[in-house]
């Protein structure tokens, strides 16, 4: 079974992304910042292939998160999705470059989320 991990302040969020990565077929693991998210994904224990990340959170943002993770090539095949209010191009740019796979700006419905997915191959 495929595992996500929705890396997001909002609590409501969290549920929400979890539900619908449920409904896909996902395992889903959530943590409240980048500082958790990369606690979890340094354990190793699990497997988890992509992440949902927020880009506005306290500790390590998601960019910072994301950073991290590409910088440590045991993670280097997670596939990352970027989901945030940051609309600017600048942020999007950004993100990208640090090696997101792609970005969803919030508001979002789940179509929007299984397009997303279906770009980087992730609807199992």
């Amino acid at each position: 079974m495929a595992k996500a991990l929705v890396v997001d302040d909002s609590k409501a969020m969290r549920m929400i992304l979890a539900r619908h990565l449920t409904e896909l077929g996902y395992e889903v693991c959530e943590a409240a910042d980048g500082k958790q998210a990369l606690e979890i994904l340094a354990s190793g224990k699990t497997g988890v292939n992509l992440v949902l990340a927020d880009w506005n959170m306290p500790e390590v943002n998601g960019l910072d998160l994301l950073k991290r993770v590409r910088g440590n090539p045991e993670l280097a095949s997670v596939v990352i999705v970027m989901v945030t209010t940051e609309t600017e191009m600048d942020h999007m740019t950004a993100a990208l470059e640090a090696g997101a796979n792609e970005y969803i700006m919030k508001p979002f419905n789940r179509d929007v989320l299984v397009e997303k997915l279906q770009l980087v191959g992730m609807v199992p």
